[in-house]
């Protein structure tokens, strides 16, 4: 069945070995090129409801099964009487059995091929990309190069069949960087056809693939998923016999002011108290950090948001606190982030740890240890890094960290025993013994300073509130992401106001 994914219930993906193998479990069970006359029909159908008036279509053919499912769209194109130029990279001879056969079709239909791509694309109504499918392994070259250089920059709408061409259906890593796309394109599809497929949604994935629609080709999977397309989380109702205590107190530890430094970081503290504010909490603490002896120089109070009571950290009672660690804390100043975490990391029975705590915490020996002995102590963690930092949690780089971005996540939940946020474009969300969730919510609007102290303190506010760890971190990066998608006309998205949207889940 055809349809627009939707982003508000979860969906299954499936990686390159499970398509394949419900791919040939299904072809088993059917009669011969079953498949591809199902998946051809299904192109078919969404061009003609992407383009009902086409007057013109190219479609572009690789010489694999994915050109096939393109050949096979061209058939029936052709019988509704579409002005097509159809452009095949495959010889007959030597194309697969299916994609052999859905040439023969084509011919039989009338379908003529051309020797190069029609002149003048912005003229074209859709040009449709058949060229490359989940089995690619290496860059497009030579013609096929210069045919998606071309579908990139134009003017004209792209529908890609399966994936965009040089993606990698795992890892969402375009095999190619010198056909980039136009973000002043014209509106980019996607067909995934049988099964979804994890890189669609991360990495470069969500840029290159637009709007994703999915075809089951009536096949039901017979293995499992590989991760899970997060949803939007439920309502959370809350009985009125309550009471501000019901729903739990975040501290937030960071905010490090060093004026012998020129350091004044508290903002990123206080982003983080709001986020857990109008996310939810109960009661919220902010404790400042200070350097040695510039103790007057922190902030006790934010005349702006008065619901946000201070106190120094080590008068905080943390055994009874979801703590919220590392927002704008200074790494290896004195009275920074190094003398909290030790207290922080042993005592605190939920905590969140972000930016500067996993920066120091990557950079000593004695907390890393401390790290994963939280879940032997039966002690809720969710980290939270960008690629940069998690990197440095994994002693690599952030370059290594973006090419497979899930089984990094994986790695960091299985060294550090906890709920694991890869932030980024399809955050990842990993736990040891859960299912990976990427998520598909989100937009350029959070890419300013910010926002990742939000995001933390959302996680609190949710953890604070007795959700389970791994289930807070989902539902807090969907309702992250739902705010920026949410966000009115060109008006800029600060982490501020970010904070203060929250509250209108």
């Amino acid at each position: 069945m055809l349809e627009r994914l939707d982003f508000r219930h979860p969906h299954g993906l499936f990686d390159v070995a499970a398509t394949r193998r419900i791919e040939q479990a299904a072809a088993a069970r059917l009669p011969p090129y079953t498949l591809m006359q199902r998946a051809g029909l299904a192109l078919a159908r969404l061009a003609l409801a992407l383009a009902p008036h086409a007057r013109r279509i190219w479609i572009a053919c690789g010489p694999g099964n994915n050109g096939g499912d393109g050949l096979e769209a061209a058939m029936h194109l052709s019988r509704r009487g579409i002005p097509l130029t159809v452009t095949w990279l495959g010889q007959p001879d030597r194309a697969p059995a299916d994609a052999r056969a859905a040439f023969e079709r084509a011919q039989a239909a009338g379908v003529l091929l051309a020797d190069a791509p029609p002149d003048g694309l912005g003229a074209q109504d859709l040009c449709i990309d058949a060229l490359l499918g989940i089995g690619a392994t290496r860059a497009p070259s030579g013609r096929m190069e210069q045919w998606l250089r071309a579908m990139r920059t134009g003017a004209a709408p792209v529908l890609a069949v399966d994936l965009p061409s040089g993606l990698n259906a795992d890892t969402g890593v375009l095999l190619d960087c010198n056909a980039p796309y136009s973000m002043a394109q014209a509106p980019r599809h996607t067909l995934t056809l049988l099964t979804v497929k994890p890189g669609l949604f991360t990495a470069d994935g969500r840029d290159a693939c637009g709007t994703v629609w999915f075809d089951d080709l009536g096949i039901a999977p017979d293995a499992a998923p590989t991760a899970i397309l997060n949803g939007a989380p439920p309502a959370a109702a809350r009985p009125h016999a309550s009471h501000k205590g019901s729903f739990g107190d975040v501290a937030v530890i960071g905010g490090l002011n060093d004026r012998k430094r020129g350091l004044a970081m508290t903002g990123a503290a206080l982003l983080a108290a709001s986020a857990a504010l109008h996310g939810g909490a109960g009661r919220v603490y902010v404790a400042p950090l200070s350097s040695a002896g510039d103790s007057e120089s922190t902030p006790m109070q934010d005349a702006h948001q008065p619901e946000l009571m201070f106190r120094r950290w080590d008068a905080l009672p943390l055994e009874t606190l979801t703590v919220v660690c590392g927002c704008g804390g200074g790494t290896c100043a004195p009275g920074g982030l190094g003398a909290a975490l030790p207290d922080v990391l042993r005592r605190a029975p939920r905590l969140v740890l972000d930016a500067d705590a996993l920066n120091t915490i990557a950079a000593d020996a004695a907390l890393t240890a401390l790290l994963p002995e939280r879940a032997g102590h039966g002690q809720q963690t969710v980290l939270t890094p960008h690629p940069l930092e998690a990197g440095r949690l994994l002693s690599a780089d952030a370059h290594t960290v973006q090419t497979d971005r899930l089984a990094a996540a994986r790695t960091l939940a299985g060294r550090w025993r906890a709920v694991v946020v890869l932030k980024g474009s399809g955050t990842v969300i990993a736990a040891p013994d859960e299912m990976p969730h990427l998520n598909p919510t989100g937009n350029a609007r959070l890419a300013t300073a910010g926002t990742g102290d939000a995001l933390a303190g959302l996680i609190g506010a949710y953890l604070a509130a007795g959700r389970p760890a791994f289930a807070a971190a989902c539902a807090a990066v969907y309702r992250h992401g739902q705010v920026a998608d949410e966000w009115p006309g060109p008006k800029t998205l600060t982490a501020g106001a970010l904070a203060r949207r929250l509250s209108h889940a």
